[in-house]
């Protein structure tokens, strides 16, 4: 009787743990770009690169346009700290820093993720972050190695 009861608690965590594993990629973290956008994947160093406003063209001569959410919007927080390694008062700062020196411009906020998506798929050369298993058919992810 016992042990029956051990077993039916083990296959409880082991659906627990299947469950746990399967849910990061249905809600996927990933970075997104619009369709057009002519690169399949960034090393981490080149995805900061580009949400940092340091490279401001895709490899082929086009602009990126950089859009994320507010500072303090949990995606935006995983996004900075999973994908790039930052925490997002850094990527503030260094936004600040381009802006107030004259040498740069901060990326377009938005105010909800269904908006990001929205401008990423109209916006040529676009780039944001995306929390969701469905993307609209203008935008695509782009992998982070």
């Amino acid at each position: 009787m016992r042990q029956e009861a051990n077993r039916k608690q083990a296959g409880s965590c082991f659906i627990l743990l299947g469950l746990l594993a399967w849910l990061p990629g249905a809600l996927a973290q990933d970075l997104v770009v619009n369709a057009e956008v002519p690169v399949a994947a960034l090393s981490r160093n080149e995805a900061r690169l580009y949400l940092t406003m340091r490279l401001r063209n895709w490899p082929d001569g086009s602009a990126v346009q950089v859009f994320v959410l507010p500072d303090d919007h949990p995606v935006h927080e995983r996004i900075a700290n999973q994908v790039l390694g930052l925490y997002p008062y850094q990527l503030r700062r260094v936004w600040d820093r381009l802006v107030f020196s004259g040498t740069g411009q901060a990326p377009v906020t938005v105010q909800t993720p269904r908006e990001l998506l929205e401008r990423v798929a109209s916006t040529p050369g676009a780039l944001g972050y995306a929390e969701t298993a469905t993307l609209p058919g203008d935008v695509r992810p782009i992998e982070v190695r």
